[in-house]
């Protein structure tokens, strides 16, 4: 099971978002994810009052555990879907996504007062270089399908710091614990933050065919139990390190996919900025 985690959690997580892509065309996305987390949060204290497992006791553990969720399925997976929504391809997302490592070491540099090595700066410059080169295309069109605006990016960057804080926070002492109990209370703090952006932000917009309900059990049953809880699972493992050195392979198998289900194509800069943002990562994260 160690050996195959690593590799299952990729490949789930690679379609979230192609189904975050998808969704955009048939409902608003924080309704969705609302609907989502609801589900995902029922479940889960379904599993916890079944097994009548231990429940998170204690204000500072259960603050905890809804500030984990809500950065990291709340303020990681509403913007990011929302960014999709407003035409960033699912490719660049997970590319974008990619880019936690170096997240991380800036918090590390700007809040931590590490110094940080030669190889982890230039992977940095390489990295984020290399984004702006997938990114070039959308950003010099002056207008039309093909323009990204600033929200967007900033929507999208904003996501991933949110992942790189939620992360720090999941892998606290204080934050452990059984993993259905948990997960039920980590749902809260996502539903009580997509709520807030939908009625803010969202439209009322639900179509209500067979492929919504069926991206909604696919969100909840494989995204959800099976991705985030696989996630969960493996960093409490001691597994973070291979699950990393893996994750560098789902902005191209985004990519691949959105190629071949939404038709999303790159230019042959975008191709060569891919490689170069992956390499980045890969370098900073040795």
């Amino acid at each position: 099971m160690n050996a195959v985690a690593p590799l299952l959690f990729v490949v789930i997580w690679s379609t979230g978002f192609l189904v975050g892509r998808g969704v955009s065309a048939h409902a608003d996305p924080f309704w969705f994810l609302a609907a989502r987390f609801v589900g995902v949060a029922t479940l889960f204290a379904a599993a916890a009052w079944w097994a009548r497992v231990e429940w998170p006791r204690g204000p500072r553990r259960v603050l905890l555990h809804l500030a984990a969720g809500a950065l990291m399925n709340g303020l990681y997976v509403g913007p990011s879907w929302w960014s999709m929504s407003r035409g960033l391809p699912a490719g660049v997302m997970a590319l974008i996504g990619a880019l936690q490592p170096l997240f991380t070491a800036l918090i590390a540099v700007a809040v931590l007062r590490r110094r940080l090595g030669a190889s982890t700066w230039a992977g940095l410059g390489l990295g984020f270089g290399g984004v702006a080169m997938v990114l070039w295309p959308r950003l010099s069109a002056s207008a039309g399908a093909a323009a990204l605006g600033l929200p967007v990016l900033l929507a999208a960057a904003g996501s991933i710091l949110a992942l790189t804080v939620g992360s720090m926070v999941q892998k606290s002492p204080l934050a452990a614990g059984d993993l259905r109990s948990a997960s039920a209370v980590q749902n809260l703090g996502s539903i009580a933050v997509l709520l807030l952006m939908a009625v803010c932000l969202g439209e009322p917009r639900w179509d209500g065919s067979p492929l919504l309900w069926g991206y909604l059990a696919y969100s909840v049953l494989v995204l959800s139990i099976g991705g985030t809880s696989l996630f969960i699972w493996l960093m409490r493992r001691g597994e973070a390190t291979r699950t990393a050195a893996l994750v560098l392979a789902v902005p191209p198998l985004s990519a691949l996919q959105a190629w071949a289900i939404f038709g999303e194509t790159l230019s042959a800069l975008q191709v060569v900025g891919f490689a170069v943002a992956i390499a980045g990562v890969a370098l900073a994260r040795r």
